[in-house]
């Protein structure tokens, strides 16, 4: 097979394309291109998430580092994406990867490439690994060390990534204010690797914390993928019911997303919960500096950016585009629709968790609980609704149905003008008010995203309906 990259990291079914033979040649590229390019005497740091067999696929990544005479740092436990990308910062790594699928469904893993930023790899650095990792799989020279001989020659050191994590979240965000403010709160880590994360940030309070959900389990039985979106978030809803909660947070598979239900049980949107984060920042903590955000993020930012006189940047999906933004242009915070959202004094990478601590942060400073929240939000730029359709598609109809996009043209969709076509990612219908309608190829998974914006929930249904006959699926 060909070890491709997708919109962040190299994804594929377990057992099928994720053998430990590919995880060892895409190492064995992982480790040319680090020394290469003079980072391997600076380390390589390796984490694992919840899923099946991910501990043995990072053991089985660093057989190959360190025979590389790569030093390696191995988590000693399974640890969210950004824990680990803070460890690697932290550390100043040379890279480092994390064995996880995020949130996609049970029979996937995958190898996310860290490079020294602690962020997504930016599509030059993808490149240059991905040319790597085909020399590698052309010719098979895949160097293996016992990691305990590794750890005899100094090569091998394990490692607790929480505590430095826990102080770092802590320093950004006023958790004694959260624990002493008598919250009732209900966490749902899915089975993932942000299990345990909340409660032990949250403890020692008059503040209760119910965990849902937080055993490890690699099949996330009950939802289609461990993702925080409404349809997998049903036992979430139900126990925000049940114990009265004032609001419920969910992370995905790895924890680099968060998913909001609010203190009725009604599930905020993920471009909802991110123009509320940043309200928060520029309203409630003073911050000043750029947005940033990809196409299919909410127009709301847009709106944002003007109240409080900040400049936006918008990017292609996936933090591989968004993080170097941020970098370069030192923004406050970055976000996609995927429910990933990054924020400036952290890494350039997405943190479900840093995510939620900001949203508490913003209900104890305001007193106010999530619902309101949105409605403060309301008040500054207007209702917007959105939704969203995956379809599962045969990939050999991949190139039939770009086609049928791309040649459509209409001149309206669902009974609104099109006023302009983006086609820096998939094909986005920029229509009247700001409101948008999008449609483009996963890049992880085999399934076409049909996105929209509007003024309600009725107009956003028809918009989804007509890109859909579009696409002719």
């Amino acid at each position: 097979m060909v070890i491709k990259f997708g919109t962040d990291g190299w994804r594929a079914i377990i057992a099928e394309d994720f053998t430990f033979e590919n995880v060892r040649i895409c190492a064995q590229g992982t480790a040319n291109f680090l020394i290469a390019n003079r980072l391997a005497t600076r380390g390589f740091v390796i984490g694992y998430d919840n899923r099946f067999a991910s501990e043995d696929f990072a053991r089985a990544v660093a057989e190959v580092i360190t025979a590389n005479g790569i030093p390696v740092m191995l988590c000693d436990k399974a640890a969210p994406t950004p824990v680990i990308s803070f460890n690697l910062l932290r550390k100043d790594a040379g890279a480092g990867c994390i064995i996880t699928a995020s949130h996609n469904s049970s029979i996937w893993n995958g190898f996310k490439f860290k490079p020294d930023y602690g962020g997504s790899a930016s599509p030059e650095i993808v490149e240059r690994l991905e040319e790597r990792i085909a020399a590698v799989e052309l010719a098979p020279d895949i160097k293996r060390m016992d990691l305990a001989e590794a750890e005899r020659q100094g090569l091998l050191e394990h490692f607790d990534p929480e505590p430095e994590y826990l102080a770092h979240v802590a320093s950004i965000v006023d958790v004694q204010s959260i624990r002493n403010a008598g919250l009732n709160i209900v966490f749902d880590p899915m089975h993932g690797s942000g299990a345990g994360y909340f409660s032990k940030l949250l403890e020692g309070g008059n503040t209760r914390l119910i965990e849902i959900r937080g055993e490890r389990n690699p099949l996330f039985p009950g939802m289609a993928q461990p993702e925080p979106i409404e349809q997998n978030l049903a036992p979430l809803i139900d126990a925000v019911a049940d114990y009265s909660a004032d609001i419920g947070l969910a992370t995905d598979g790895d924890a680099d997303r968060v998913g909001v239900v609010d203190e009725d049980g009604r599930f905020l949107t993920t471009l909802q919960t991110f123009a509320i984060l940043c309200m928060h920042l520029l309203e409630n903590l003073g911050q000043d500096g750029p947005l940033v955000r990809s196409i299919t993020m909410t127009s709301m930012i847009d709106r944002l950016a003007e109240v409080y006189d900040v400049p936006l940047f918008e990017t292609k999906v996936g933090f591989k585009y968004l993080g170097p933004v941020m970098m370069t242009e030192e923004a406050i915070a970055a976000g996609e629709e995927s429910g990933g959202y990054a924020f400036r004094g952290h890494v350039p990478e997405r943190d479900g968790i840093l995510s939620g601590l900001l949203m508490l942060d913003m209900m104890v400073r305001t007193d106010q609980n999530p619902s309101d929240l949105l409605a403060m939000l309301y008040e500054k730029v207007g209702p917007h609704h959105y939704d969203r359709h995956d379809i599962a598609f045969d990939p050999d109809q991949r190139d039939e149905i770009r086609q049928r996009i791309q040649v459509s043209g209409p001149s309206s969709i669902g009974g609104k003008p099109v006023v302009g076509i983006d086609e820096q990612d998939g094909v986005r219908f920029l229509l009247e008010d700001r409101h948008w309608a999008l449609i483009r190829f996963s890049g992880t998974e085999p399934l076409l995203r049909i996105y929209a914006e509007a003024e309600s929930p009725a107009a956003v249904a028809a918009l989804l309906d007509d890109v859909r006959k579009l696409a002719g699926v």
